[in-house]
């Protein structure tokens, strides 16, 4: 891939990737990135999510419905929220003997393995079972 040169776009979007914690998808760094610059389209933030994750500078995460980003680099699990739409990092360990050992049975060269749980959050698991508690 060739050296791409920091635009001025380009790390507006990386700083609105880095100030969240909430793993946003593509149009929350948009809305986020246009607050800070008015004149940024949604494709300049398409393309330099992109690239981004490509070289590197954050994580791409895919998940149902829309891909999210992420700052944290290390190798970890997430947990989407089937109700809400939320991700969350996983409190596990990565397992890299995963990878070795999948690596052995298929003859691949495994370089990572994703995982993403998926569930009710504490919040939407609450109010599942406040709304099986209201009459119907």
């Amino acid at each position: 891939m060739k050296k791409q040169r920091n635009s001025k776009q380009r790390q507006i979007i990386l700083d609105a990737v880095m100030t969240r914690c909430d793993h946003p998808t593509a149009d929350q760094i948009y809305l986020d990135a246009r607050a800070k610059y008015d004149k940024i389209s949604r494709g300049t933030v398409y393309r330099n999510l992109g690239v981004l994750a490509e070289s590197g500078e954050i994580m791409n995460v895919k998940v149902a419905a829309a891909d999210r980003y992420d700052s944290r680099l290390d190798r970890h699990y997430h947990l989407l929220c089937t109700r809400c739409g939320k991700v969350f990092d996983a409190p596990l360990p990565y397992h890299a003997e995963y990878d070795d050992a999948v690596a052995r049975e298929t003859g691949f060269r495994i370089s990572r393995h994703l995982l993403v749980f998926e569930g009710l959050c504490p919040a939407c698991s609450r109010k599942n079972e406040d709304e099986s508690d209201e009459p119907t």
